[in-house]
């Protein structure tokens, strides 16, 4: 299980100092939109584009308008340090869809670094790598949403889930969706690549796979579950005639 850091906005000033990610393994950041959502706001239109801008403002409740520009805000400050350029001038770009080639793929800069960003009820999970990576933090569901969701599940997913207590089913079912969901944005096709897919597993570790992928638990606070996915170094995406079932 991955330990991400805390990420903490700069006091004065719309830059982070000179950051380099440790080879090898991704480097994630766990950022708390409630604490520092005011913060971010105040500099947000020295750092998004217009279109950041303009998507936070659509948001009709002002709490995930907040998580929004907090999350998107420490993304380019991250992107920035890295990169050796000015937040606001960080070329963000779409890669092509794989399976359509539509520009709605894997978010990407034009400097070789791959990132991933989620965020959910006042918390934000960012994920850096020297390969494609995915991730995604969730807040744990209510017992009705498991229900009204286990069964698009990958079918051993899904009895897995059936077989556990019921009070043990939210749980679980946080962890296998953020571990898919983390996997299936790496990738670059979302939730359209299907629930039922892959089998990465409700338990405390997560099974072996996909194909070419590690996919690992991250430790967030206790209301959430979250996972990042990384892909091998060397290895091809998947493509939809070839996953594993």
């Amino acid at each position: 299980m991955y330990q991400p850091e805390v990420f903490a906005f700069p006091e004065h000033g719309h830059r982070l100092p000179p950051l380099r990610f440790p080879p090898g393994a991704p480097s994630l950041w766990l950022v708390d939109a409630v604490r520092h959502g005011g913060h971010a706001q105040l500099i947000a239109p020295e750092i998004l584009d217009a279109g950041e801008l303009d998507r936070a403002a659509r948001l009709a409740a002002a709490a995930d308008r907040s998580c929004y520009v907090a999350a998107h805000v420490a993304l380019r400050l991250l992107l920035g340090a890295r990169l050796g350029v000015a937040p606001g001038t960080v070329p963000l770009t779409r890669e092509p869809c794989p399976s359509c080639g539509g520009p709605h793929g894997r978010p990407a800069t034009d400097g070789g670094l791959h990132f991933s960003l989620s965020h959910t009820h006042g918390v934000a999970l960012l994920a850096f790598a020297e390969v494609p990576v995915g991730v995604d933090i969730e807040r744990i569901p209510k017992p009705g949403v498991v229900s009204d969701i286990a069964d698009q599940l990958h079918p051993a997913e899904s009895r897995e889930l059936a077989e556990l207590p019921e009070e043990l089913r939210p749980a679980a079912f946080g962890r296998v969706w953020t571990r898919k969901e983390a996997y299936l944005k790496g990738e670059g096709i979302g939730l359209a690549g299907g629930l039922a897919a892959e089998h990465v597993g409700t338990g405390p570790r997560p099974r072996p796979g996909p194909a070419g992928w590690e996919v690992t638990d991250v430790e967030v606070p206790a209301a959430y579950a979250a996972a990042v996915a990384v892909r091998a170094a060397g290895q091809p995406t998947a493509r939809d005639g070839d996953r594993r079932k």
